[in-house]
Order: C-alpha cells, then structure tokens, then sequence
C-alpha cells in the first residue's frame, strides 16, 4: 500500500477457502512442517516453512532510495555491510519498470508495474539482477521479490493485449485499483486486474515462475495480497512450489486465512498498538490482550512479520522516531522477541533514518547518520542464538511477568528449555520493578551488558527510562 490515506488496517473478509495445499519438502533442503489452522472455516493447513527461515531477520530494501546511483548494483555493493549486521533475507521493493501513463510524481510508484517479466531501467538490467541474486546468495542471504498482484500500470501490455484481464465499468473503461478491503483508493496510476478470469490468474503465476526459474529468487512479498482471492494464492502456492519446494511467501495482509497459503502476514495490529503504548496513549496491558489471543486465531505455526517502520510507514506516517520518540528502542526488541515475530528491518534504520523518504522521486538516505549498528547486531545475534525467541511454532511459550512498575513497564518471559526474560520500560524515569513467584528462578546472563543477574523468585529487576534489558541463559 502507498498511501495513508488508504491505508485501512482491518480483517478482509475472504470467503469460503479451498483445501490447503499439502507440498513436500525437497531432499537436498529439508524444510520444516508446521501446522497452521485456518480459522474459522474448519481447515488446517500443513504448510511447510523452509528449515532456514526458522530463526531469520528481514531487511527491506528501498532500490530507489539505497544508494545515490538507485540501482541494482548499488545494493550489492551493501551486501557484506547487511550480512555482517546479521540479515538473514532481503526483500527487495518492486524492480521492474514503472508505467508512464498517470505517473505520480517524476518517477511513479515502484507499485506501478508496466511490464512483469523486466528489469526498470533506472535500476539497471537483467544482468545486474542476476548479479546481485547470486552475490546473495553466496553471503547465505535469501530473496524476496516485491510482487504487485492487485494491479498493473496503465500502460502495460496487458491493457491493450488482454482487456478481459482487468476490471471495467459498464462503458469498458478500466476501474484504478482497490485495496486491500476493496475500498476505492486514491491509485489513480494503477488498473485493477480481474481474478474472475481464469486466464489472467495462469498469466501471473507464469510471471512470477519466471522470477523463481529465471531470476532465481527465494519467495515473494506479495503486495495487497488481501485485494486477490484467496483461492489464487492456494493455486499460486501450489503450481510455484513445484519451482521452488522451499519457497516462502509474505502477505500485506492480516487476515489469518493467509495463512494457507502464506508463511507471513503483517502485524500491523501490534505495529499500531506499540505506537500508541510509546505514545502513553495506551497502557501495556493492552499488549497482554494482544498477545492472548494470538494462537486461537493465528495458529501456534503461523509467522507474522513484526516492524517498527517500513516503506509505508516511514513515507506517509514518519519515522520510527517521529511515531515513537525514545521509545524506538524498547520497541524494537518487542518487535523482535515476541513470540511469532519474524522482525524487519527497514532501509535506513541501522543509521537513524529520522526523515521520511519521498515516495514518488529521488530522496537518497544519508548513511553518515549515527550507527545503530551495534544494536540490531545484538538484537539479531540474541535471535539468531535462543531457541526459544524461533520463528513461529519453532519458538518457546510466552507470558507476562506481573510487577509492580506501573502501566509504562511490561515485562514477559519466552521459555523452550531455557528462558528468556525482556523487560522494557517505556516511561521517562528509571524503574526497579519488584515481582513475584518467577516460574524460572535462576542466575541469567543480561544480553546486551554481558552482565551476570541473579534473579530469584521473588525479586526486582531494574530497567533504564526508554530502555530494555533481556535476560537470557
């Protein structure tokens, strides 16, 4: 989505789902089965996550905006830069070439795609994609193409080629896109594509075969996916694994039907709430109910894709900082540590991108901002290393731990054989939060300081104004 003014962050109601499918893991790169129940519609689907996304970090990337040059090769220049920070994927904003007719702005939306198959010229070519792809991959890092199901530009082929691919009013003008709800939107650069038409779903699912066959990436970030039938994902899924058996998808949705056919789905919902709890307009109890009613409605298996910014939001409702002041901080280790999570990263953040990045033309980041390097480093190592912090099921159990820090203090343990335990502080003092009756007693390591904590069963934990410390052992 592009544009908050249509950014509606609500449960899409999706119908009657197909049965899910069931694909087997390939020899040479096992993955990993893990339930997922679609609720409400008495289906479960075994979808298999690949074994190597069981504890990875994303990074979003921002082509345009990357470097001073824009291009392809640009970002591959950053490659030892973000494996040494600890990324595990890269997902790649839209690459392909941006339709001319009702452009916004002096380069348009990357959202706007004029042809599937190419490269965008102002990116570079087919050569350096293929470059930077294998350049990835040699760092052991993974792939996800940004892909734009919902809508095309105006100007692409399809429009002239294939009419009975879009939908069109009474007189046989092409309707702009709707979104994820099916709301009209203010997408005046984008034709909506008919999912009625039985030849337009083979068309683009041979279109994104040839980026898993010809361009070799590992997945797919599947923008307003909520906006396409259901029942195209479940056929998608099924005819690009036979491509790509450890193929992982990403949903903009947040609809846990998704997850039949879908590894991820965003978590705008917690996004929303971390911004006011760090605003002081919601206390952290409200991170409790969040949290409680996670499994019965996502499923233990289901990943969600947590953020403290990403290219909507840094764009149309400000940094990470405008949105959470001090606050940034705390949060991001919620976003990371969370049971379920798989935490993003976005262009930028590793040097305290404070600004927002123009949307539709030129705005390069300033990577001389302050280094927060360090920090996400360590966040993605204390990922990388407790089992109990894994993606999805392969996590541990998650509870609040009660204390008497008042409504700026939440503290909660992760357990699966040895525990985690995160206390975050969102107020503007320092607290010593006394609590009682801790399940795993012990002597701890904290994380970041490399300090030794005992903490016994009834005790108090100390937590800085803004702050964070995770125990681990």
């Amino acid at each position: 989505m592009r544009d908050a003014r249509v950014m509606r962050r609500t449960l899409v109601a999706l119908g009657v789902l197909a049965a899910g499918c069931k694909p087997a893991a390939p020899a040479a790169a096992p993955a990993v089965a893990s339930p997922v129940a679609a609720v409400g519609v008495g289906i479960v689907d075994t979808l298999t996550h690949p074994a190597w996304s069981r504890n990875a970090v994303i990074y979003e990337v921002n082509v345009r905006q990357f470097t001073p040059e824009g291009t392809l090769a640009g970002v591959q220049a950053h490659l030892p830069r973000l494996k040494a920070l600890g990324v595990d994927v890269i997902w790649l904003m839209p690459v392909q070439p941006i339709g001319k007719k009702n452009r916004k702005g002096p380069l348009g939306s990357y959202y706007s795609i004029a042809d599937y198959t190419a490269i965008n010229p102002e990116f570079g070519t087919m050569a350096d994609f293929d470059a930077l792809v294998a350049a990835a991959h040699r760092e052991g890092i993974k792939v996800l193409l940004d892909w734009v199901p919902n809508h095309t530009a105006f100007d692409h082929p399809w429009i002239t080629e294939h009419r009975a691919y879009y939908v069109t009013r009474a007189d046989g003008t092409v309707i702009n896109a709707r979104d994820n709800e099916g709301h009209d939107t203010d997408w005046t650069d984008v034709a909506e594509l008919n999912y009625d038409n039985p030849e337009l779903r083979t068309a683009m699912i041979d279109a994104m075969r040839f980026w898993l066959d010809r361009g070799h990436v590992d997945g797919f970030r599947c923008d307003v996916a909520g906006g396409v039938p259901i029942d195209f994902w479940l056929q998608a899924r099924a005819a690009l694994q036979k491509s790509r058996p450890d193929l992982f998808m990403l949903a903009e949705a947040e609809d846990p039907r998704m997850h039949a056919a879908f590894d991820m789905t965003y978590g705008w919902e917690l996004h929303h709430l971390m911004n006011e709890v760090a605003q002081g307009k919601k206390p952290v109890t409200a991170f409790d109910a969040y949290f409680s009613r996670q499994d019965s409605v996502y499923g233990r298996g289901a990943y969600r894709l947590y953020f403290t910014s990403n290219h909507d939001e840094n764009s149309w409702n400000g940094s990470e900082f405008e949105r959470m002041g001090a606050n940034a901080f705390p949060m991001y280790v919620l976003a990371a540590t969370a049971r379920g999570s798989m935490p993003l990263v976005y262009t930028g953040q590793e040097v305290s991108l404070k600004k927002r990045l123009r949307f539709f033309e030129k705005d390069t980041v300033d990577w001389k901002g302050q280094s927060l390097a360090p920090f996400y480093r360590a966040v993605f190592d204390l990922k990388h290393g407790q089992p109990a912090l894994a993606n999805g099921a392969f996590g541990g159990t998650q509870a609040a731990i009660r204390t008497d820090g008042g409504e700026r203090v939440y503290v909660f343990e992760r357990v699966r054989g040895d525990n985690v335990v995160v206390a975050l502080n969102f107020g503007d003092t320092p607290v010593s939060a006394a609590y009682r009756a801790l399940p795993g007693a012990g002597s701890f390591t904290d994380w970041f300081s490399k300090a030794s904590v005992s903490l016994p069963s009834d005790g108090k934990i100390d937590i800085p104004a803004h702050g964070y410390r995770v125990l681990v052992r």
